[in-house]
């Protein structure tokens, strides 16, 4: 190998150790120690005209067979971190409702458009149909899914964007 090549290679090396120790050295977002862009948090303190500090935010908008649905949501971290038995109880039965591999899939695929039973048991391991409509009722019950008539369901608009949260926090 000529040493020109040699010297490419090393200063590929370099580079790429460079970028490495940058990675290795640079602190998790949020903690202060590292610009992060947040555009979200800095619009709500223009709009609030105040610091957000204990606040969460949630929001999004997305495209679904019945048109886009834009949601936003805020709620001071003290309540969320700190809420009544009742919060709790409800908050509880809608997570443990999107526990199961197949409820989570059942719900995403109604997310995407199959909202008849027939169509959701075309889709793998989903189970009978018998097992789809108790899934289905939970969901329901739940409130992440809802009667849109004529034996088909859908995910309620409010709920699009937290679901689809819920989804990326466990992710």
């Amino acid at each position: 190998m000529s040493d020109e090549r040699w010297q490419e290679l090393a200063e590929q090396v370099q580079r790429l150790t460079e970028r490495l120790d940058a990675l290795e050295t640079a602190t998790p977002a949020g903690s202060g120690s590292v610009e992060v862009d947040l555009w979200a948090i800095e619009g709500l303190r223009q709009r609030a005209g105040a610091e957000v500090a204990d606040l969460v935010l949630m929001a999004g908008e997305v495209a679904t067979d019945a048109g886009p649905v834009a949601w936003q949501w805020a709620r001071p971290a003290a309540v969320l971190s700190d809420p009544d038995a009742d919060a709790v109880d409800h908050v509880a039965t809608r997570l443990a409702a999107l526990g199961s591999p197949v409820r989570l899939r059942l719900v995403l695929a109604v997310l995407r458009g199959r909202t008849t039973v027939a169509e959701l048991t075309e889709l793998e391991e989903m189970g009978t149909s018998g097992q789809i409509y108790h899934h289905i009722r939970s969901l329901t019950a739940a409130g992440w899914l809802r009667s849109t008539g004529r034996g088909r369901v859908g995910v309620p608009p409010d709920r699009v964007v937290p679901l689809l949260v819920a989804v990326l926090a466990a992710e």
